[in-house]
């Protein structure tokens, strides 16, 4: 069995040299359209790692787009957000494909040096998204993210001064931002899958804390319960912060705050044995984690019962 060829992609030089492409006219920042780049026939699946953030809107039928263990057809129309040193995968399909269109923004970080958005890029969750949790967009939404991608091919395009890079940051704050807001309408209007996936997380974790698992595996973290629902632990806490207000990490607190209120008020069992039942290894961690949710400790929740 063969390792699956992997290419590293370290410029958007480089890039535009992979593709076919003459050189970028900017070395940092551009605009590569899919349909001018040469025809990439596939035998065998290969990975690619870039040193770049990569913002695709991608129509490739034919070919299936692989991120983590995650595939996903790119027969629609998609956007989907890559960062630095992610590994991203592309197979072949049935056939090669006879059309695609779309593009793909290529941003270096040294780009973003200097800039507002340097820090504030890795406060967007869906650059650590899975290809199957890609971003949708209706066909207004598709015309305002290719409004703004076309301003930033223009401006890097006319003649370079002081104020290009401010405005085109400006552009790409503006394109993130949107981003942002779409996800977040995603959330809602694809309302029965991401229900499923609420239910199918109710299940696991009921099923999880009424086992002996909490005992010999602790409190299930983010990352344990996102690979059990097959998303990603960013796409889960954003889904749930959407629908319900709370990120993973405090929906699985409140499970074991409903757990342990459960047994305070139907058991005599010790504060130190209903910690360790719970998966705790101090009883004192427990009880802080209690009376910060509760605004009281367990004794004293306890005695409101009697």
């Amino acid at each position: 069995m063969t390792n699956t060829p992997l290419y590293k992609i370290k410029s958007v030089s480089e890039y535009h040299r992979l593709a076919g492409l003459p050189k970028p006219e900017h070395p940092l920042i551009s605009v590569v359209n899919f349909n001018g780049m040469k025809q990439l026939v596939l035998e065998e699946p290969v990975n690619v790692v870039s040193d770049l953030y990569s913002i695709s809107l991608k129509h490739a039928p034919g070919f299936k787009f692989k991120y983590g263990q995650q595939q996903y057809d790119c027969e629609e129309g998609v956007m989907f957000f890559l960062s630095p040193n992610q590994v991203f995968g592309v197979e072949p399909g049935g056939n090669p494909p006879t059309e695609r269109s779309g593009y793909v923004l290529l941003i270096h970080p040294d780009f973003l040096w200097n800039t507002s958005l340097a820090k504030t890029i890795k406060q967007y969750d869906f650059f650590d998204y899975s290809i199957n949790e890609a971003l949708f967009l209706s066909e207004k939404e598709e015309t305002i993210v290719n409004n703004i991608v076309d301003n930033i091919k223009q401006e890097y395009h006319s003649n370079i001064d002081k104020f290009s890079k401010s405005i085109m940051i400006t552009h790409l704050e503006n394109l993130l931002s949107y981003a942002d807001r779409f996800y977040n309408r995603q959330f809602i209007t694809r309302e029965k899958s991401n229900h499923q996936i609420l239910q199918r997380l109710e299940e696991l974790l009921t099923n999880y804390f009424d086992n002996d698992d909490l005992i010999t595996k602790g409190l299930p973290t983010v990352q344990y319960t996102a690979e059990q629902l097959n998303v990603s632990p960013k796409y889960l806490s954003g889904l749930l912060r959407t629908l319900t207000g709370q990120n993973a990490q405090q929906h699985l607190h409140d499970k074991l705050i409903e757990k342990a209120k459960e047994k305070l008020s139907t058991t005599n069992l010790s504060i130190s044995e209903i910690a360790y039942q719970l998966g705790f290894e101090h009883s004192q961690s427990f009880s802080r984690l209690f009376k910060v949710k509760m605004n009281q400790s367990p004794l004293e929740f306890r005695a409101s019962f009697n």
